[in-house]
């Protein structure tokens, strides 16, 4: 199974969706803390706010407007994503946050957090 098709069947439920992003987060912010000296408290901050950052990053990768799509809904903005898939941006979202969490705290002194 591909990634893009492992993503999709992560994201074929709510709950499947909220334990990947839970799953990942916890991951990510134990290796920093493990391995580099972060507070759980700190890195699960900066997990957090990487997370948010990445999640407007990623909205627009394969989104098609409703006009481009050529199914314009009465009553929606014709400039609307035609199909959002939230639930896949999620777990893409919560693995580039997760290596970026890890490759920050690497590289980066963040003594105190």
């Amino acid at each position: 199974m591909s990634g893009k098709a492992s993503v999709r069947f992560l994201a074929g439920s709510l709950w499947t969706t909220l334990a990947t992003v839970a799953v990942l987060g916890l991951l990510s912010v134990a290796v920093a803390v493990g391995a580099f000296g972060l507070t759980a408290s700190g890195g699960t901050t900066l997990f957090f706010v990487i997370w948010w950052t990445t999640l407007f990053a990623v909205l627009p990768f394969g989104s098609r407007s409703q006009v481009e799509a050529g199914e314009v809904s009465a009553g929606t903005e014709p400039g609307a994503p035609a199909v959002p898939a939230l639930r896949e941006k999620a777990i893409w979202t919560s693995l580039a946050s997760a290596c970026i969490l890890v490759i920050a705290a690497a590289v980066m002194p963040l003594a105190g957090l």
